[in-house]
């Protein structure tokens, strides 16, 4: 390789690098770009989204649409991590303790002002799942006692409830409501009806892991305080979906994963406890009487990955540069465009609701006489399209359809292409 050609490849290489290093830097230049236009608008300018969809490194010889279960980081974020994890394990008995976790405080302030809440009512934690089973079996319930939530909500949850049930002989009451429902009243009202002298607590989603129906919260939230019932929020799929604070709920427990839509880490989540409640919550795990009002008892798991919980700050960077608002009208704007092809197909159910108040990024199709388990297999062996069959038995089946912020308009196309063939020849091909 001669001279000239040494230093064309070595820039080469290095713009590369930089291209892919520079996601924050990308992404608060389109957004300033687009500064002081409707998010609606912005929804529909792929300029501005092929800025935001450089900053990842996901495999494009796949469709994924499954990001409701866990997301892939921006690279920032990848670096970000890697590069902790790097430095704890030059002397991670020095470095973990003493250099990384006094970071977690600015990732907790960081944490509340997105929530809206104050720093020493959130812990940081590994998932919802963990954040919230730690006021499921941190709150004192007697026998009898009587639990209402919903047939819809996480299975994880409703197993730690049943559990609780085998261990401590509470009454779990789980109702069942149509998709999509009504109204939001009707959910209120579903609640309302359930509630009975013995009810001490009212566990519902945000918005469920199903079919992505947003629920009512802060009318169920001033429902229970009326008369004395806690809430638990099971935030999971909301936070950073579509724009909220904590006094929009009203809530006093909220549980979510950082790993969904914020694009942090695997393996983050945060826990939000009103702080005149911290006394009442058992932790998970012993901590001692001295944090028995302290926030971080809910965080005394051990030896912990400060790495992970680190580069939370860089995710909540690139959400903010994009904009709240702007990621949750593009995600509605994804939505539409699949469910528009296929909504008026024989046999098509769109089991989401359309209302922009009940629905934002996940979206659900039914297909009459198409079982959903082997819809997903055909499109995943078949296409390369990743879905999630979902079956409730007795109710309904389906896939749930997830896209993200780096999901393009060939990929939501092409689903809705192949679903369209499918659709049409009547079977799912052998």
């Amino acid at each position: 390789m001669d001279r000239r050609n040494f230093f064309t490849s070595t820039a080469g290489a290095l713009a590369a690098a930089a291209f892919q290093g520079d996601s924050i830097a990308r992404a608060q230049s389109a957004a300033a770009s687009v500064s002081g236009r409707p998010a609606d608008t912005v929804a529909r300018d792929e300029d501005f989204w092929m800025n935001v969809r450089h900053a990842f490194t996901v495999d494009r010889n796949m469709v994924n649409l499954n990001n409701g279960g866990v997301s892939p980081a921006p690279k920032i974020v990848m670096d970000t991590e890697i590069r902790y994890l790097e430095i704890e394990n030059l002397s991670p008995s020095y470095y973990m303790w003493n250099v990384l976790d006094p970071g977690i405080e600015t990732v907790r302030r960081r944490l509340a002002r997105m929530f809206g809440c104050d720093p020493e009512e959130i812990a940081i934690t590994r998932n919802a799942s963990e954040g919230l089973e730690i006021v499921q079996l941190g709150m004192d319930l007697k026998r009898g006692d009587e639990v209402i939530t919903t047939n819809q909500d996480y299975p994880r949850m409703i197993t730690c409830w049943q559990q609780r049930e085998r261990r401590d002989g509470i009454v779990l009451k789980q109702l069942r409501f149509p998709v999509p429902p009504p109204s939001m009243d009707y959910l209120v009202k579903l609640f309302e009806d359930a509630i009975t002298p013995r009810t001490k607590v009212i566990h519902l989603c945000h918005i469920t892991n199903r079919t992505g129906q947003i629920f009512p919260v802060k009318k169920i939230c001033q429902l229970g305080k009326a008369r004395g019932i806690e809430v638990i929020v099971d935030g999971a799929h909301a936070f950073a979906q579509f724009p909220f604070k904590q006094e929009d709920l009203d809530c006093d427990y909220y549980g979510t994963s950082l790993h969904k839509w914020v694009l942090a880490p695997i393996g983050t989540g945060m826990l939000y406890v009103k702080k005149s409640k911290i006394s009442q919550i058992w932790p998970m795990m012993a901590a001692p009487p001295e944090l028995n009002d302290n926030i971080r008892k809910f965080e005394e798991i051990g030896t912990h990955p400060a790495s992970q919980r680190n580069a939370i700050t860089e995710a909540l960077n690139f959400h903010d540069s994009i904009g709240a608002e702007r990621k949750a009208e593009r995600f509605r704007y994804l939505r539409k465009r699949w469910a528009n092809q296929l909504r008026d197909l024989p046999g098509v159910r769109i089991l989401n609701s359309e209302d922009p108040e009940q629905s934002c990024a996940i979206g659900f199709v039914s297909v009459d006489g198409f079982d959903a388990p082997k819809l997903q297999n055909y499109l995943w062996t078949k296409h390369r399209i990743w879905t999630v069959a979902i079956v409730t038995p007795g109710e309904y089946q389906g896939l749930r359809v997830t896209p993200n912020v780096y999901s393009t308009l060939e990929e939501i196309d092409t689903f809705a292409e192949v679903m369209t063939k499918v659709v049409k020849a009547g079977s799912i091909p052998s």
